[in-house]
């Protein structure tokens, strides 16, 4: 089988299609493909898109939901809460955006995890010839001979 069938296989939109794609993946020269939000050359970069589009949506809605919604429901947004005292989009604004964005930040470390997994994607490799080039670094930031 060609190179270029290979490809063209890994290409395909089709769902039908196997999705361990790990021994396929290595094959892929990811630095000569094009690079678009909206038409993913690759099976990776198609999933991987959709946990950023997902997450960007989750974001902004939790982010700039509550003032939106004191904007169209004033009555309700600033109502006193019963056991802190303080009005709810104060509240939400305070508490909701910050911490959503933490659990955001987790979802989506987890779920890039997954895809590293799931495409056979390895960075122990990129870390041990890091760790074996800082070990040769001098002081002065030259290199050992």
């Amino acid at each position: 089988m060609s190179r270029e069938s290979t490809e063209s296989e890994i290409d395909s939109h089709d769902a039908s299609t196997d999705r361990s794609t790990a021994p396929r993946h290595e094959e892929i020269d990811y630095l000569s493909r094009e690079v678009n939000l909206l038409k993913p050359s690759t099976p990776f970069m198609r999933d991987h898109l959709k946990v950023i589009w997902t997450g960007f949506v989750a974001w902004a809605l939790l982010t700039f939901g509550p003032p939106v919604l004191t904007y169209f429901a004033p009555a309700t947004m600033t109502a006193q809460l019963p056991v802190i005292g303080f009005p709810l989009h104060y509240f939400l604004v305070a508490v909701l955006s910050p911490t959503s964005s933490l659990v955001l930040a987790f979802i989506y470390s987890r779920k890039r995890d997954q895809l590293d997994e799931r495409y056979g994607i390895d960075h122990t490799a990129s870390q041990t010839r890091s760790k074996s080039e800082s070990e040769a670094a001098v002081a002065d930031g030259g290199r050992v001979e």
